[in-house]
């Protein structure tokens, strides 16, 4: 694959995020929530209610549970709109390879994933250590700290795997933003299913956060990141199967 038609590519994708404004309004707005949620809950309650103080990833990643309801909305977004406008046919008559066009979403998707990442954990981290105050040196932060920042490019790339696959933006946006919110939640509460829920993406890229071992999570905390990294693969996989196959299907 030559760097030529590669880049062109990923150009193209590029005008197409920073063209419409749905696009990058939901990285923004997912950075928005995160930092923005964390700052107001640590400033109201942190030097009250020292439940956090546990474990410090509960009260760095607080906002984090209502903003990656947004990061999987940039994933989402980021091919969704096409299927949903049919510009998808458009847009694989200009690159005509599927593997090419897909991936250079993806790259999209993992650097953008990537600098939202950097962005919400580092603000989290910031508005916690001038609201409450944070220790540093505790053991364990700076694996979460990497773990919050690789978790937004993830939930990117398996929005994204799961938008190709589905080949529709309504189901992709109706059907993933409700699992990502409360789904995986709720099925923790199940006690039959708990055992499994704790096995997907979201959850385990969750407990890869936190600084502390939980009474029934049955692996660790770089196992948890492992986890979420093995759904991602199979997602990306799974959108370029459904890619390749939408190439022979035409319309």
């Amino acid at each position: 694959m030559s760097l030529g038609p590669t880049a062109n590519a990923l150009r193209a994708e590029r005008i197409k995020f920073t063209t419409l404004p749905s696009q990058w309004a939901a990285p923004l707005t997912a950075l928005a929530l995160t930092v923005g949620i964390t700052a107001a809950v640590n400033m109201a309650y942190g030097t009250k209610d020292h439940t956090p103080g546990e474990d410090p990833a509960g009260g760095i990643y607080y906002g984090l549970l209502f903003g990656h309801v947004a990061v999987a909305c940039t994933g989402i977004l980021l091919i969704g709109q096409e299927f949903n406008t049919r510009m998808i046919n458009t847009s694989l008559t200009a690159v005509p390879r599927r593997g090419r066009s897909y991936g250079a979403k993806l790259l999209l998707g993992a650097g953008l994933g990537l600098l939202l990442g950097l962005a919400s954990t580092a603000g989290s981290f910031l508005v916690v250590d001038a609201t409450v105050g944070l220790d540093f040196s505790t053991p364990g932060l700076a694996r979460s700290f990497l773990a919050g920042v690789l978790y937004h490019p993830m939930m990117v790339l398996i929005c994204l795997g799961l938008t190709a696959m589905l080949g529709n933006f309504s189901a992709a946006l109706g059907l993933l933003t409700p699992m990502v919110f409360l789904g995986t939640t709720w099925l923790g509460a199940i006690p039959g299913v708990r055992e499994a829920g704790q096995f997907l993406p979201d959850r385990a890229g969750l407990y890869a956060m936190r600084t502390q071992t939980e009474p029934g999570i049955h692996y660790g905390h770089w196992t948890g990141l492992a986890i979420m990294a093995l759904w991602t693969a199979a997602a990306v996989y799974g959108g370029l199967r459904a890619m390749l196959r939408y190439q022979a299907s035409g319309d």
